[in-house]
């Protein structure tokens, strides 16, 4: 049955439309089948998000490119909550490619909140100390059985020098909009410290 085509977005992106995801759901997790879906409001890049009812989230990756982190949120997302003091996506079931959308994808709980580019913060410093607080417990966790860099995680871990030719590409066409030679010197910085540690 036909729930109507992909669309397709910017740089071969593709996305389902509401009819599709509703019965990708219904198909594989009959139980969930009555519940609304509605697209969500900032979708992201990587992935085509919708909202599952009012406590869970579908999310599609929106290329062949992107489908392999999948697999990976599935594995690695789990084993990270209850070592960081926020909570995080919380995968709930794994959907499977069909003729329809040749991807897996996932369903998740629903994360209550704002981005930070549109919440009222009151208090800066709290927010920066509770970030610190994150990324610090991140830190902590031993990544030595995760994924390596590579292509498929878009190299992250791994040497900046990866990112070398785009990063001096952006600063060049800001131009006069950011201070350029300040951006370069940081930039050159952060490649002349590469990390030797054990990955995290």
């Amino acid at each position: 049955m036909n729930h109507g085509h992909l669309i397709h977005l910017p740089a071969g992106r593709v996305a389902p439309p509401t009819a599709l995801v509703q019965a990708l759901v219904a198909a594989q997790f009959p139980h969930l089948a009555d519940r609304e879906v509605q697209p969500v409001a900032r979708p992201g890049w990587d992935n085509a998000s919708f909202r599952l009812g009012d406590d869970l989230l579908v999310r599609l990756p929106t290329a062949e490119y992107y489908a392999p982190q999948v697999a990976i949120e599935q594995q690695w997302l789990p084993q990270l909550a209850p070592q960081l003091p926020v909570p995080i996506p919380e995968p709930v079931a794994h959907g499977q490619p069909t003729a329809d959308f040749p991807w897996p994808w996932s369903i998740y709980r629903w994360l209550s909140g704002e981005p930070a580019d549109r919440a009222v913060i009151a208090d800066h410093c709290e927010l920066a100390a509770d970030l610190a607080a994150f990324l610090t417990a991140l830190r902590r966790v031993d990544a030595r059985a995760g994924p390596p860099p590579g292509r498929r995680n878009f190299h992250r871990g791994g040497a900046l020098t990866a990112y070398d030719g785009e990063t001096r590409t952006a600063i060049t066409t800001l131009g006069a909009a950011i201070d350029g030679a300040a951006a370069l010197a940081c930039w050159q910085a952060a490649l002349a410290a590469p990390w030797n540690g054990p990955p995290l």
